[in-house]
């Protein structure tokens, strides 16, 4: 194995939307920061593709401008049933809707011209002895730091290494993304119900419709393939049935994830500070899991900024108001993100919901805003 004995201020596992923009973050700030990232830049991922307004002073400060690279402006969103009820609403804060393949690769051009160093490798251990990190990884490197932000989204065989709660829970959960040309208006995003799972819709970049969807496996495994699944149940929605039968691919094939769990991880593991997925998922049905990914990478960070700086005294304070931080910040989300995806998946109950949410047109708004947080300070 080659050791590098330098010891590195901050490794971050993971370069997704948390890794990659606490990177940005910290950088701006003068702390030496390595990302490992398995993959390379752009790529495509498993993601809903929309992302709330609140991020966007954020991101504006770290130097970048989603409306620059052609993101969709939505301000307008839109729930069905399989039965066709349907309610459109304002969104309270609006949002975007732009491709990760664009995002993170915009990012990561940002994170190296800010001399951030991006290493394709995957970690397979992390250690932590005497008040310092040892991160392996595939190719047998071996580096020391200081500080480990854990980014590397909703399951890893890092997390059985670490031997996380979480991780001996059922993960009965399916992802499909794909991305298709077709009629669709831009300003929305459109959240369908079908039985076992939801679907989500909106424009990114360049024009393509952004379909994603989550299910459960037990549902999937019934049909033959994805084509098949989508044909027989997410078509039983007119809604769906219309995309599906006239938009084209844009994809070779479907993007999938699967053993995807929403059960509750601790924010600090093993010392490593945790963000975005790798610290908590939020049902895809709210549509903010990317704003809260890069919210999480922000509070990392300032707390990180802080801790080098002498103000937080010691890891065991910086991880105690980190975890304090996180869950003030999105433990409730995730509980409402939880309660309203358990009642949609009730078949029958949704139209019921659908019912009171038309009566009372307020309480849809107010559920988007319990799983929304505020506009986003710059720093």
């Amino acid at each position: 194995m080659k050791t590098n004995q330098k010891i590195i201020e901050v490794i971050i596992v993971g370069g997704g939307l948390a890794g990659l923009t606490s990177a940005i973050h910290l950088s701006k700030f003068g702390i030496g920061v390595l990302v490992i990232e398995k993959k390379s830049y752009p790529k495509h991922k498993v993601c809903g593709e929309y992302v709330s307004n609140e991020v966007l002073p954020y991101l504006n400060y770290l130097g970048l401008d989603p409306f620059i690279l052609g993101a969709k402006k939505i301000d307008t969103f839109l729930l069905s049933t399989p039965k066709n009820k349907m309610i459109k609403t304002a969104l309270p804060l609006g949002g975007f809707g732009i491709s990760r393949f664009t995002l993170d690769y915009e990012l990561s051009k940002l994170a190296l011209s800010n001399g951030v160093v991006i290493l394709q490798d995957s970690v397979i251990n992390i250690q932590f002895s005497e008040d310092q990190f040892e991160i392996i990884t595939k190719n047998e490197e071996v580096f020391k730091a200081k500080i480990v932000i854990g980014a590397y989204g909703k399951r890893s065989a890092i997390d059985i290494k670490l031997d996380r709660s979480f991780i001996k829970n059922d993960a009965p959960f399916l992802a499909v993304k794909t991305h298709v040309t077709g009629v669709f208006p831009e300003n929305v995003v459109a959240l369908h119900n079908f039985k076992g799972g939801y679907c989500g819709l909106s424009k990114v970049e360049d024009d393509s419709i952004n379909v994603c969807y989550i299910t459960d496996f037990k549902s999937f495994k019934k049909y033959k393939n994805i084509e098949d699944f989508q044909k027989n149940v997410l078509c039983q929605n007119p809604n769906l049935k219309e995309i599906f039968e006239n938009s084209i691919d844009v994809f070779p094939k479907p993007l999938t994830i699967s053993q995807i769990s929403f059960a509750d991880k601790s924010p600090v593991e093993n010392h490593i500070l945790m963000c975005g997925d790798t610290a908590g998922m939020i049902h895809p049905l709210c549509g903010n899991g990317m704003s809260m990914a890069i919210r999480s990478g922000q509070l990392a960070s300032q707390l990180i900024i802080r801790y080098f700086n002498g103000k937080i005294k010691s890891r065991l304070e910086l991880e105690t108001i980190y975890k304090k931080s996180w869950n003030s910040e999105f433990k409730f989300r995730l509980k409402v993100g939880r309660i309203v995806a358990l009642l949609f998946k009730k078949y029958n109950f949704s139209d019921l919901m659908m019912s009171a949410l038309k009566s009372f047109p307020k309480l849809l708004s107010n559920i988007i805003r319990q799983t929304h947080g505020k506009s986003l300070k710059a720093e």
